[in-house]
């Protein structure tokens, strides 16, 4: 089987550590971000690693697990990885939801970091 190309490889192994990072302490998610990155959290802009990490950090629930049913990576014109993911997760006693985000990396530095992150719930309101 041939070997990923490259920026696979890179998204991959970006995915994976973000959401064990994530699942098991979100405190250690700044060390991926910048005081340039920016977050879409539901709708709701934050930029810099301290914003960032204040929302993370202020999520309601005290356990998370994610898993992970499909992703996908891009390389960009400008040697960045694009990343879209999808999965589902469940947080304390809630119900199974459905998520989907997307992350934008940059090697800075031969550390790759989280330069835009994108965050929804895959809820539907069809109602309104």
């Amino acid at each position: 089987m041939a070997e990923k190309p490259v920026w696979e490889q890179i998204g991959s192994g970006f995915v994976q550590h973000y959401y064990q990072q994530f699942d098991t302490d979100r405190v250690k998610l700044a060390d991926l971000y910048t005081d340039a990155s920016c977050l879409t959290w539901e709708g709701e802009g934050f930029q810099g690693k301290n914003a960032i990490m204040t929302k993370l950090s202020s999520l309601p629930f005290r356990s998370i697990q994610h898993i992970i049913t499909a992703q996908d990576h891009q390389p960009t014109p400008d040697s960045c990885v694009m990343s879209m993911v999808m999965g589902q997760l469940k947080a304390d006693e809630d119900q199974v939801m459905g998520f989907q985000q997307v992350f934008l990396l940059k090697n800075i530095d031969n550390k790759w970091i989280c330069t835009n992150d994108m965050f929804r719930l895959a809820l539907h309101n069809f109602g309104a």
